[in-house]
């Protein structure tokens, strides 16, 4: 992610919402928040498994949830805003040579380091700006997620939204997700098919350091 034009980092959170009080119907799987992650434990910052976007996405995301309803999806959200202690954290456990424990999981394919070059993992992320989201649907009549072809934080080419390594049937899956995320502000990135960042964030040189809890937002 861009490093260069940096010009804050900052624990003020005037500009953010809880995502499920906009949202009310999304599906929270806060996977940082867990031990179910490619790090193996909680992730510095999250301490409470809940969603934070700027007041600017979580407007967007809601027209998307909205569209995706009346189609018979829910919004299930990986992670939203990030703390910037949270991408540290990465950091040195990328630097950890030997804690490997979640590899056959998440980087079967990859070494640690190649994650940070691939641009799987970023050393400033665009998360801690607050307008990125990583999120699936849910199908309401079945209750299951929607088959994407590969899961959430699989760090491989099979991750790649255009990747053709699937079935059509998951390829479409995939484009109708982005769709609706484009056609509402947001914009891809070439190497997940659940990350998307609002188009016209508010905050696009200023990183946040305020830890993922709803009580910093009600202060």
């Amino acid at each position: 992610m861009r490093t260069d034009h940096i010009k804050d980092i900052t624990m003020d959170p005037s500009g953010f919402v809880l995502l499920s009080d906009v949202i009310p119907h999304i599906i929270q799987e806060i996977r940082y928040f867990s031990t179910y992650n490619f790090l193996g434990e909680r992730v510095d910052g999250y301490e409470e498994p809940c969603s934070i976007l700027t007041k600017e996405a979580a407007r967007a995301l809601k027209a998307v949830s909205n569209e995706m309803f009346v189609q018979g999806y829910r919004l299930k959200i990986f992670d939203t805003y990030r703390p910037a202690c949270a991408v540290r954290h990465f950091v040195l456990w990328g630097i950890e040579d030997q804690d490997v424990r979640m590899k056959p999981y998440f980087y079967p394919d990859l070494q640690k380091q190649e994650l940070f070059e691939k641009g799987y993992i970023a050393k400033m992320s665009s998360h801690s700006r607050g307008s990125t989201v990583d999120l699936t649907l849910l199908d309401m009549r079945t209750g299951k997620e929607v088959d994407m072809g590969s899961p959430f934080d699989l760090f491989s080419e099979l991750s790649h939204p255009d990747c053709r390594d699937v079935t059509e049937e998951q390829f479409e899956n995939r484009m109708m997700l982005q769709k609706v995320m484009v056609r509402n502000g947001f914009k891809p990135i070439d190497c997940e098919w659940w990350h998307f960042t609002l188009e016209n964030e508010p905050y696009p040189d200023t990183y946040f350091e305020f830890p993922l809890a709803s009580e910093y937002l009600r202060r």
